[in-house]
């Protein structure tokens, strides 16, 4: 169904992401105050910092996100599950983990699904989701399809385009992809460039239904100066 986004409908779409390494206590309880005052689906942090986050914004509706392996990758399976179990008992609710892609690169699929599987698996036992980031710039189409089908047979709940740390982001070309790659019954996340109001309907257009940003106080006050446009509204619920 398409219909014009609100910008309560556009804020719930939107995890307020701050993950530089250098960000402080201030700037993390600023993002947190963001996201209470304009309802953002979640804020998106790392893992030192879910603590934090958890506390600023117990008892209400918005969700606190954090990244494991995060950006490259290439940590040891092991160590990015302990990872994700970690930051749950922390008070994390949402995982985002990035892929192995130096395997994905080297044809080692099973390797890849496993990974993956580890951190759905840790996530879901702690009552947690999981969003598969694949850092689609780093991948040809082909590897595109394997590893959003891999995430989607491990269980994931998300797949995501990128981590914003790359040498790009998502495209809608990439989410729309992954879309017809996966099916309905998954979630996709666009992060990595998705600055302004047309980035984000692009996105949702394209088959997204959770948008990663740190420009997401921009992205809702374009909406409320009237700049939203038809959009395909996403199925409420976990998305």
């Amino acid at each position: 169904m398409t219909m014009t986004l609100t910008p309560q409908q556009i804020a719930r779409l939107i995890d307020h992401t701050l993950l530089k390494p250098e960000a402080t206590r201030d700037e993390i309880s600023k993002r947190c105050d963001e996201a209470l005052k304009y309802g953002f689906a979640s804020v998106c942090v790392n893992p030192w910092n879910v603590p934090q986050a958890a506390e600023l914004l117990r008892s209400s509706a918005v969700k606190v996100s954090t990244v494991v392996g995060f950006p490259l990758g290439a940590t040891l399976p092991e160590v990015k599950a302990f990872e994700a179990q970690q930051s749950l008992e922390r008070g994390a609710q949402e995982i985002d983990m990035v892929i192995n892609i130096g395997a994905m690169k080297s044809g080692l699929l099973d390797a890849v699904t496993a990974d993956i599987r580890g951190v759905v698996d840790a996530a879901h036992r702690g009552g947690g989701i999981c969003k598969v980031i694949l850092e689609t710039a780093l991948l040809t189409r082909e590897e595109k399809v394997e590893a959003s089908l891999a995430a989607k047979d491990a269980g994931a709940d998300f797949v995501k385009t990128s981590t914003g740390f790359s040498i790009s982001g998502a495209t809608p070309e990439d989410v729309r992809l992954i879309r017809e790659t996966i099916g309905t019954s998954t979630g996709i996340k666009a992060a990595g460039g998705v600055r302004t109001l047309e980035d984000l309907l692009k996105m949702v257009e394209a088959g997204a239904t959770r948008i990663g940003a740190s420009a997401g106080v921009t992205i809702v006050e374009q909406a409320r100066s009237g700049k939203a446009a038809a959009g395909s509204a996403p199925d409420s619920g976990k998305y």
